[in-house]
C-alpha cells in the first residue's frame, strides 16, 4: 500500500483525523473498507467514539488521497500524530534539562581546570560578552616588544549577542573560522578581542601571491651568510601570537596542507626545509582564519571569484561561524558610538541605507560590497562637508564603477538623505 500525504502509520493513513475542540471538534475517520483496495470515511462532531456520524462513504486511494490533503489544507491532524507530537515534546523537554544540567557541569569543570592552572601565577581575565578570556602575560610583564603587536583598543567597537561562543572557544584554545560577506568585520572582531586582553596579532593575507615561503619561511643569504627566516606562522608559534589567516579559500594547496597539521589538538609544525625542524606552539597561541565563500557561504562563490572549494574534512578541524553583518540597530549603535556628534536620527537612516547596499550585493545587483567601515567614513565626511552628496564622492562612488554608484545613489535618495540634481553640482 502506497504512504499517503498525511499518512500517520507505516502501513496506511487509518485513524482519526480533527480540527477544534470541544463542541466544535470536528473529525474524518479513515479505515480499512471490507471491499479490497478501498477505505471508508466518516465524518462528524464532538467525539468520534460516541458522535453522530453524518457522512459514510467508501472510496478508493487516489480520492483519499485527495481528501487528506484537502483536510490538511483545512486544519485537520491525525490523533495519532498529536500524540506523538506530546510525546516528543516531553522527550525534548526532558532532553533540555539534562543538557542544561551538563551544561552547568561542564562550565564548573572549565572554571576548576582553569583555577588549577592559574595556580601560583597571576592570571588576570577580561570579560569579553559573558566570558573572562585570560589577559596575555607579556602585557603583564610589559614585554614591549610582544605589545607592538596588540591593535589598539576601538572604544567604539560593539561586541553582539555572537559574541559568547567565539570568545569561550578562543579560551579553550580551538581553532575558529569566521566566514561572510567582505566588510562584515570577522578580522577586527578578533582584533578587538586582542586589544583588550593585550595579545599581540599577526596578519597573513592569502591574496593569491602568499607563497609558502612567506607563511612557513625560507633560507635566504644575508651579509654572505645562508640564513633562515620564519614565516608569519612559527613565528605566530613561537612567540604566541594569534595569526589570523584572511581569506583563507584563496590560499594555495601547500599552504592547506601545511595548516592540516597545526590545526590538530596541540598540533606542531613540522619545517622540513631546516633539518625537519619541530615548532611547538607557545600556549597562548591562537590560530584563526577568515573566509568569504566557505561551508555555508559556498552559494556566494561566485561573487568571489578565484575562491577556492574547502573540502569539509578541512572544515571539521575548525569551529566555523557565519559572521554576518550587524543589524540596523547595532550598525546605528556603532555609528552613534563612533561619532557622538552624528545627529541621532540620522544613524538609522543610514544604517538602513547600508543594509539595502548589502541586500543589492547579495541580489548581484552591485558588484561591491557595503562595510561599516564604508559607512564610517561616509558619515565623518558628512560631518566635515555638511553636505551627504559631496561626501559620498571619495567615499563610496569613486570607489566603485560608474552603474554601482548610480544604484547607490538611487537608494540614498529612496532614504531621502538628499534629493538635489547630483548634475547640478
Amino acid at each position: 500500500m502506497n504512504a499517503s500525504p498525511l499518512a500517520v502509520h507505516d502501513d496506511g493513513p487509518e485513524g482519526v483525523y480533527t480540527r477544534g475542540a470541544g463542541e466544535v471538534r470536528e473529525w474524518w475517520r479513515v479505515s480499512l473498507s471490507e471491499r479490497a483496495n478501498l477505505f471508508r470515511i466518516e465524518h462528524g462532531h464532538g467525539d468520534a467514539a460516541t458522535g453522530k456520524v453524518d457522512i459514510d462513504t467508501v472510496v478508493d486511494l487516489d480520492n483519499l488521497d485527495a481528501k487528506l490533503l484537502k483536510w490538511r489544507r483545512e486544519g485537520f491532524a491525525a490523533d495519532a500524530g498529536r500524540e506523538d507530537e506530546a510525546r516528543a515534546a516531553e522527550a525534548g523537554s526532558r532532553f533540555g534539562a539534562e543538557l542544561r544540567l551538563a551544561a552547568a557541569s561542564a562550565a564548573s569543570a572549565r572554571a576548576a581546570r582553569r583555577g588549577a592552572h592559574g595556580a601560583g601565577s597571576e592570571v588576570r581575565t577580561v570579560r569579553i560578552g559573558t566570558v573572562d578570556v585570560p589577559v596575555a602575560q607579556a602585557a603583564l610583564n610589559g614585554a614591549p616588544a610582544s605589545q607592538a603587536r596588540v591593535p589598539r583598543i576601538n572604544d567604539a567597537y560593539l561586541f553582539t549577542a555572537r559574541t559568547d561562543d567565539i570568545a569561550m572557544d578562543i579560551v579553550e584554545n580551538r581553532r575558529v573560522m569566521l566566514i561572510g560577506h567582505t566588510g562584515s568585520g570577522k578580522t577586527s572582531f578578533v582584533e578587538q578581542i586582542a586589544a583588550r586582553t593585550g595579545h599581540g596579532v599577526l596578519r597573513a593575507n592569502m591574496n593569491g601571491q602568499t607563497t609558502i615561503g612567506d607563511f612557513v619561511g625560507f633560507w635566504t643569504v644575508k651579509g654572505g651568510e645562508t640564513v633562515w627566516v620564519d614565516g608569519v606562522l612559527p613565528i605566530a608559534m613561537r612567540e604566541g601570537a594569534w595569526l589570523v589567516i584572511d581569506e583563507l579559500d584563496f590560499a594555495e594547496p601547500s599552504i592547506l596542507a601545511v595548516l592540516t597539521a597545526v590545526l590538530e589538538p596541540d598540533g606542531r609544525l613540522l619545517l622540513k626545509e631546516r633539518g625537519n625542524e619541530i615548532v611547538t606552539p607557545h600556549p597562548e597561541f591562537r590560530l584563526f582564519a577568515t573566509a568569504n565563500a566557505a561551508g555555508a557561504m559556498s552559494a556566494y562563490r561566485h561573487l568571489y571569484q578565484g575562491a577556492n572549494l574547502l573540502n569539509e574534512a578541512f572544515l571539521d578541524r575548525w569551529r566555523v561561524y557565519l559572521f554576518d553583518y550587524l543589524s540596523k540597530d547595532e550598525e546605528a549603535e556603532v555609528l552613534r558610538r563612533t561619532l557622538p556628534q552624528l545627529p541621532p536620527a540620522l544613524a538609522p537612516t543610514l544604517a538602513a541605507i547600508a543594509a539595502d547596499c548589502r541586500a543589492a550585493f547579495a541580489r548581484e545587483d552591485l558588484a561591491s560590497a557595503f562595510s561599516t567601515r564604508r559607512l564610517i567614513d561616509w558619515a565623518e565626511l558628512m560631518l566635515r562637508t555638511g553636505d551627504a552628496e559631496r561626501a559620498a564622492g571619495p567615499s563610496i562612488y569613486a570607489k566603485v564603477s560608474a552603474e554601482d554608484a548610480a544604484l547607490i545613489r538611487s537608494i540614498i535618495r529612496h532614504h531621502a538623505i538628499f534629493d538635489a540634481d547630483p548634475g547640478a553640482r
